[in-house]
């Protein structure tokens, strides 16, 4: 691993992984990570080593209040004590040998909101100065193996970290350019900016395929509601992020595209036929897995022609006869959070942390209690009923994952490169959909109001037509955003409306030109405002079918 000029080697010695230097010239060009195959020997020589207290530590990644390792304030303190015993950061990853921390961001506009309790991530300063400091502590654990942080960042409604970075549109607008290459190079950018922020996993992409309109908690998550599609893009998602030396995680297994129902609050049963789920739904997970995603989340799902009546994510006949057995995943798998009401209203956090170990999970994301977690889990193994080699096969592909060579991390001053920024831009204006009115010339007459949407995305596009020569104010055509659970309610009369998410709602809008961008980022609402100007042809398809509408108007 390249890490400032110089080579790091490791090596065990005494079970613990020891790093070295290697004063080599070092190649300053970055490379594609070669495979978790090559950590995978000094991963198991280490696990096997572990005491049992340092072995169930690494199959934990919680939740931890406050945005620095050391220094919260008291109320943060007094959270972090009730949750979990201990005051800080640093403190919760020493008391419980912790393997891993997730970063969060609480925020209204965001389907998986209800399992967020707060957010520990603001500016990029902040992020890396955090991940730096949860490091070291790490590092002084007995097991001295790297700390693994992960992030969702999915991009559109699950979109972690917003401020000072690039940020992508919905994967939904990627599936509407279903251009592979645009993905790729727009993954490879997300992913060079999470690794300078100290990031090393994305729990992405959504490999799900959308099965329609009324499932609003994946929604523009996924590329589209075509497997094969679906299946370019995650591939090409995965590519892009491992060439930036980040783990991608496909989610959520074995596919939570086909159902109404939010696995937050309830468990959503999966009905379709085994010919079905292997057709629909987990196409895109072997397209994945293939292009080389070093892990796979399991979802809280029903699947009634594989294990009816148990979560997928408690599942063994999912997770280690499905997913290992037939499928041929070797790597890493790791639970949905585990906070989630749907599990927490039935078991207990130490109940459901030993049956998602011996379903076939490795690692445990979000447990509700860590120290009931840990508790079970060091009975289990103490009684037998968590076999010690279940553990070590666990850490030993979670170890596998951290130690895979990557290229050297950049600096903050790569965040929104111009280089990153196009990419983002090419793919966002490759999206825009016409799927009602003219397909070239100008669409809107100035001066033009602007309703509805997020003030962010309102406040986007009065820059980008302002920048195109187009006044804001009354007198001209008017311009409708619909956007994240908007409903018919929420629609205005307008010259123009535009889907900023999900494009279903264009079949209940009036007006004589209908638009979808899937994203309501700056880039969006550029490319955006050169269709509406006609300075730029609309492109895009719509990756999913809207009642009464056309792919597209335009092609």
């Amino acid at each position: 691993m390249a890490i400032a000029g110089v080579v790091v080697v490791g090596l065990v010695i005494g079970g613990v992984w020891v790093v070295t230097r290697d004063e080599s010239p070092v190649d300053p060009a970055p490379s594609a990570a070669p495979s978790s195959a090559d950590a995978a020997p000094s991963a198991r020589a280490i696990a096997s080593k572990l005491d049992d207290v340092d072995l169930v530590g690494q199959m934990l990644m919680p939740f931890v209040y406050g945005d620095d390792s050391d220094e919260v304030t008291d109320s943060t303190r007094q959270l972090n004590l009730a949750r979990t015993g201990a005051g800080t950061p640093s403190e919760i990853i020493s008391k419980y040998r912790l393997g891993g921390v997730i970063l969060v961001r609480r925020a209204s506009d965001d389907p998986t909101a209800p399992t967020n309790p707060a957010s520990n991530v603001g500016s990029p300063a902040q992020v890396r100065r955090f991940t730096d400091g949860l490091r070291k502590t790490a590092a002084e654990l007995p097991a001295g193996v790297p700390l693994m942080i992960g992030v969702d960042q999915e991009h559109g409604t699950v979109t972690r970290i917003r401020d000072g970075v690039t940020r992508l549109p919905t994967a939904m607008a990627f599936g509407a350019a279903d251009d592979p290459a645009l993905t790729e190079q727009a993954a490879a950018a997300s992913g060079s900016e999470l690794a300078a922020l100290g990031i090393d996993v994305d729990f992405a992409p959504d490999a799900d395929v959308i099965g329609g309109p009324g499932n609003t908690v994946i929604g523009s998550r996924s590329f589209g509601a075509d497997p094969a599609a679906v299946g370019r893009h995650v591939a090409a998602s995965v590519r892009g992020y491992r060439s930036a030396g980040v783990a991608t995680a496909l989610k959520h297994f074995p596919g939570h595209g086909h159902t109404d129902v939010d696995s937050h609050e309830a468990i959503p049963v999966l009905g379709q036929d085994r010919s079905s789920l292997d057709a629909q739904d987990l196409a895109p997970f072997t397209a994945g897995i293939d292009a080389g995603s070093q892990i796979v989340m399991s979802g809280h799902l029903d699947v009634q022609a594989i294990d009816p009546g148990t979560p997928a994510s408690l599942s063994h006949k999912v997770l280690t006869d499905l997913l290992r057995g037939e499928l041929g995943f070797t790597g890493m798998v790791v639970t949905d959070g585990l906070d989630m009401k749907a599990l927490t209203d039935k078991y207990s956090a130490g109940e459901v942390a030993v049956r998602a170990v011996l379903a076939g999970n490795d690692l445990l994301l979000l447990p509700p209690d860590v120290s009931g977690a840990q508790q079970a889990l060091l009975g289990a193994l103490k009684s037998g009923r968590l076999p010690r080699e279940r553990a070590v096969d666990a850490v030993t592909r979670i170890l596998t994952v951290k130690l895979a060579s990557r290229p050297e991390a950049p600096g903050l001053d790569s965040l929104r490169s111009p280089d990153h920024l196009q990419a983002v831009d090419r793919a966002a204006a490759a999206a825009v959909t016409v799927l009602k009115g003219k397909c070239s010339g100008a669409l809107v007459r100035g001066p033009v109001t602007i309703t509805g949407g997020s003030s962010e995305a309102r406040e986007f596009l009065t820059s980008a037509l302002s920048r195109v020569g187009v006044q804001i104010g009354a007198g001209g055509d008017s311009i409708h955003l619909t956007g994240y659970l908007d409903t018919a309610a929420d629609l205005r009369p307008a010259s123009v409306t535009v889907a900023t998410d999900t494009p279903y709602l264009l079949a209940s809008a009036k007006s004589p030109t209908l638009v979808a961008t899937y994203g309501n980022v700056e880039s969006s609402m550029t490319a955006l405002a050169n269709v509406l100007v006609g300075k730029a042809k609309a492109p895009g398809k719509s990756p999913v079918p809207v009642t009464g509408l056309p792919r597209s108007a335009c092609s």
